[in-house]
This record gives structure tokens, sequence and C-alpha cells, in this order.
């Protein structure tokens, strides 16, 4: 039972009571624990949400974080304690949220691209849209 635990990344509460305080990003108050690559990219994405914490701490566990994921092999990009947690600078137009004009709404939804018709579909909370082709789709939503 234990291995599992240990693959899926996942501490009990004895567990994380065993570890010593230097094991976390936020000595003081337990929190973000470093043990493993999981745990690191864990704390490079829920920085921001550790709640008391003084700028001083959030200095030295940015430290912290670094030196964790150099010793695990975590790619981390960012320069400060500011930017973790926070979306990527580099956020690609194809990774925004599709939200169709007005005159691709308009247009039939056969004339339009798979993507708008899909986040038609997603709006609309359609069943088994992601293994639908661009032609199911329309026909599932045709039939609403």
């Amino acid at each position: 039972m234990a291995a599992n635990r240990k693959r899926s990344g996942t501490l009990d509460a004895a567990e994380r009571n065993a570890m010593s305080d230097s094991t976390f990003a936020f000595p003081r108050l337990r929190k973000e624990p470093l043990n493993d690559a999981s745990h690191v990219r864990n704390a490079i994405a829920r920085f921001d949400q550790v709640r008391d914490a003084s700028d001083e701490e959030r200095d030295e566990a940015f430290r912290r974080i670094k030196r964790a994921a150099k010793r695990y092999g975590v790619e981390m990009t960012e320069t400060s304690w500011r930017e973790l947690g926070k979306p990527s600078r580099t956020m690609k137009s194809s990774d925004k949220p599709r939200t169709p004009n007005k005159a691709t709404r308009n247009q039939p939804r056969s004339e339009r691209s798979r993507d708008d018709v899909y986040a038609e579909a997603k709006r609309r909370n359609i069943r088994g849209r992601s293994a639908m082709t661009k032609a199911e789709l329309v026909q599932a939503l045709g039939n609403r």
C-alpha cells in the first residue's frame, strides 16, 4: 500500500508529521512539502495560495523550491516568487478559451470550425463530445 501512495504523490498524516520542518517550502507553517518532484510541481502551482506568510518567508520558500526543483529535475522558468502560481506569460492564443464571435454564431454549424462547434457542445454539456467528430457534434447539437 505504501508503494502505491509514493507513486501517486500523496502523503498521509503520519508521513507528513514525520517530515522535518526543513522539508517544507514554508517551514514555520509546514506548508508545501518538497520531498519529490510531484510535490515540488505542486508547490510551484500553489505558491500564491499560501496564507499568513511574510514576504521574507516567501523569499526563503522560493529559494527552497528552486533548490528542490533542481534536485528533482523539475523545470522552473520563474525568476521571482511573485510569478509562482500565476498563469504563464507565454500563453499561446490556442490555449485561450474559444468564444465564438457574433459572425461565427450566425453561421450554420456545418460551416464553423470543429473547435467552435465543440465549444458550443461544451457550453451545452453534450456528453461524449470529446470523442465526437465535427459531423457528430453538429448532429448532437441539432437534436437539442
